[in-house]
């Protein structure tokens, strides 16, 4: 099984063909539904790894996808200039859904 990369910059996509990761890259809303479109149809992909600033794109959608089917895994990665997410994002969502500090 694969992985397949869907970003929004080149260098991310480059440095994840040296690893032997194939994907596109996409700058608009439109061309990021498509593009995983065309992802979850592939059938030896078992992972697609999406940049957080698409993710930002189509929230919903992706939210979706990932509760009604149960492959591809979607993972949402920071590009090359890091995440834009809090440092304390999954402390604060388990304390948040479960109400235990970590």
């Amino acid at each position: 099984m694969k992985m397949y990369l869907i970003s929004d910059n080149i260098d991310t996509l480059t440095g994840m063909r040296l690893a032997g990761v194939e994907g596109v890259v996409v700058h608009e809303e439109h061309e990021v539904r498509d593009a995983l479109a065309e992802a979850i149809e592939k059938k030896d992909v078992a992972a697609i790894l999406i940049t957080e600033k698409l993710v930002d794109l189509i929230p919903d959608y992706i939210k979706q996808i990932k509760l009604t089917l149960k492959q591809p895994l979607i993972v949402e990665i920071p590009d090359r200039h890091g995440t834009s997410r809090p440092s304390d994002l999954i402390t604060r969502r388990v304390r948040e859904s479960i109400g235990l500090k970590i």
